[in-house]
C-alpha cells in the first residue's frame, strides 16, 4: 500500500503541470484539463481494465476538441466529450479492442519510441530562454533519481527529487519558473451538470465527426498504453473492459465539466517502472492527491519549480525508449521491413502529434511489406508426362490478391497438350481474387479446347473454390 500511495503521490504531482499545458492546447481554462485528470483517474480506477494504468487529459485528446473549442465554445466541447464516451462503450462492446492482434511488433516499438521522444520535446520548451538556474536544478534531479534508488526504494526517487529541488528553490530564493506560473489550480471540486447547448440535432450533426475521432484516437492510445504495461508487468488485462472503461471515465469527466481524456504513457510509466504500482490503488490515490494538492496545498504545489518536474519526465523518456530496437547489432539482424515500419512509425507519430495516425500508417506499411513478401511465396512449376498428353502444374504457397495476380501468366496455353492438371497440394487458397485467377486460367485453356483439373485443395480452399468458382465474372 505504502508503494501505490507514493507512486500515486508522485503522478498527481506529474499530472498538475501536464493537466494545464493540455487545456492550453485545448484552449480552455486550466482547471477544466485539472478536472477532466481527476474525474479519469478515478472512474478508470474502478471500471478500467488495465490496473495501475493512468489516464487523464491528454494532449491527443487536446488536440481533437481543440478546434471545436475555439470554434463554438465550452459547451460543445463537453457535449463532444460526453458523446465521444458513448462511442467508446459502444465501440468497446463491439470488441474493437480485438483489433489490438493486427498490431505488428514492429509498429510496437515505433509508439514506444515516438512516445518516448514526444515526452522529451514537450520538455523542451522548458528549457530554452529560462533562468540559468534551471539547468543546475534539472540536472541535480537527474543525479538524484539516478543515484536514490541504490541508497532506498521505500520512498520513489522522483518523489524526493521533487521535495529537495522545491526546498533548495525556496531556501535559495532562486527565481525559475514554477507550477503555478503555469496557471490558476481549483479551489473547489467539480460540480456536475450538462452541457449547455441546445439539444438539437444540428448539434448532433456538428459534434459527431469530433466525437467520433475522439473516442478513436482515445482508444487507440489506451489500448496501445495497456499492451506496453502488460508487456511491462508480465500480465494480461481486460481490453474490451478498458475499452468500456475509458467510455465510462469520459461520460463522468463529460459530465463534470472536463475535457476528456485517455491514457497517459509518461505518468504510466511514472507508475509502473518508476514506482513500482501495480494496482488500481495508485491510480485511485493519483486522482484523489491531485484534487487535494490542488484545493488543499494549491500555494505550495504552485512552488515547486517545473525544473523539478522537467528531470522526472526526461528521465521517463529515456527509461521508455527502446534503446535496443536502434543498437548496431539488432540493426543488423532485423529485415529490412521491419525498420522501415518502425521508422516510419515514429516518423508520422512526431511529425503529427498524433499516436494514432502513426499506429494507423505503420500498421499500414507492415500490411503492405508482408503482402509484398508473401506475394513471392506463390510458385508454379510444369511436369509434362513421357507421353506428352497431359501437364501437371504444381502450385505451392499462399494464394491471395497479390500473389495471384500473376498467377495467370505462369502458364503455356498454346503449347500445353489436351489435358491439364492444377496440382494446388501444397498452396492454400484465401480469398476471391485467388478463386478468379483459377477461373480466369480455366477459361483461357476451355477457349482452346483444353480440358483442365484442379486437385490437391485442402478443406477450406476446396470450400471457398466451390462457393465462387465461375461466380466471379458476371457472365463476361
Amino acid at each position: 500500500m505504502r508503494t501505490e500511495l507514493l507512486s500515486g503521490l508522485v503522478v498527481a504531482l506529474a499530472l498538475i503541470p501536464e493537466a494545464i499545458s493540455f487545456s492550453v492546447i485545448a484552449g480552455v481554462d486550466p482547471r477544466i484539463g485539472l478536472f477532466a485528470s481527476f474525474t479519469m483517474a478515478v472512474t478508470i480506477a474502478v471500471v478500467g481494465g488495465r490496473p495501475a494504468m493512468i489516464s487523464a487529459a491528454t494532449g491527443a485528446i487536446a488536440l481533437v476538441v481543440a478546434p471545436l473549442a475555439r470554434e463554438h465554445g465550452l459547451g460543445y466541447l463537453i457535449a463532444t466529450v460526453i458523446l465521444g464516451g458513448l462511442f467508446q462503450v459502444v465501440l468497446g462492446a463491439l470488441g474493437v479492442a480485438r483489433l489490438m492482434r493486427f498490431v505488428p511488433r514492429s509498429v510496437m516499438v515505433g509508439f514506444v519510441n515516438a512516445l518516448a521522444v514526444l515526452i522529451f520535446m514537450a520538455q523542451v520548451p522548458e528549457l530554452v530562454d529560462v533562468p540559468w538556474a534551471v539547468y543546475p536544478l534539472v540536472a541535480g534531479g537527474l543525479v538524484l533519481m539516478v543515484l536514490f534508488p541504490r541508497i532506498t526504494r521505500v520512498v520513489p526517487a522522483p518523489l524526493v527529487s521533487i521535495v529537495i529541488l522545491t526546498a533548495v528553490t525556496l531556501g535559495a530564493g532562486l527565481a525559475v519558473p514554477t507550477v503555478g506560473d503555469k496557471g490558476s489550480l481549483p479551489s473547489s471540486l467539480p460540480v456536475p451538470g450538462l452541457p449547455d447547448v441546445p439539444f438539437t440535432l444540428g448539434t448532433l450533426t456538428l459534434i459527431a465527426p469530433y466525437a467520433l475521432a475522439f473516442a478513436l484516437v482515445g482508444l487507440m492510445e489506451s489500448l496501445m498504453t495497456a499492451k506496453l504495461v502488460d508487456d511491462i508487468t508480465d500480465t494480461r488485462s481486460g481490453k474490451t473492459r478498458e475499452s468500456i472503461g475509458q467510455g465510462i471515465a469520459n461520460i463522468v469527466t463529460g459530465l463534470f465539466g472536463g475535457m476528456g481524456g485517455c491514457a497517459m504513457i509518461g505518468q504510466t510509466m511514472i507508475n509502473v517502472k518508476n514506482g513500482g504500482a501495480r494496482t488500481r490503488l495508485s491510480t485511485f490515490a493519483a486522482g484523489v492527491f491531485l484534487m487535494v494538492l490542488c484545493i488543499a496545498f494549491g500555494p505550495w504545489v504552485s512552488k515547486i519549480p517545473m525544473a523539478a518536474l522537467v528531470a522526472v519526465m526526461v528521465l521517463v523518456s529515456f527509461g521508455t525508449f527502446d534503446w535496443h530496437s536502434i543498437a548496431p547489432a539488432t540493426l543488423r539482424r532485423m529485415p529490412y521491413g521491419e525498420t522501415i515500419v518502425m521508422v516510419t512509425t515514429v516518423a508520422v507519430v512526431v511529425a503529427t502529434h498524433n499516436l494514432a495516425i502513426g499506429v494507423v500508417v505503420g500498421s499500414i506499411a507492415a500490411m503492405v511489406i508482408f503482402a509484398r513478401r508473401v506475394a513471392h511465396l506463390a510458385n508454379v512449376t510444369a511436369c509434362l508426362d513421357p507421353d506428352g498428353k497431359q501437364v501437371v502444374y504444381a502450385v505451392t504457397g499462399e494464394l491471395f490478391f497479390a500473389s495471384s495476380n500473376d498467377l495467370v501468366y505462369q502458364f503455356d496455353y498454346s503449347g500445353d497438350p489436351g489435358d491439364v492438371v492444377i496440382d494446388l497440394t501444397d498452396a492454400h487458397i484465401w480469398d476471391a481474387s485467388s478463386v478468379a485467377a483459377l477461373d480466369a486460367v480455366e477459361n483461357k485453356y476451355a477457349a482452346r479446347g483444353k480440358k483442365v483439373t484442379v486437385v490437391g485443395l485442402n478443406k477450406p480452399s476446396a470450400e471457398l473454390h466451390k462457393t465462387l468458382a465461375g461466380q466471379l465474372t458476371g457472365g463476361h
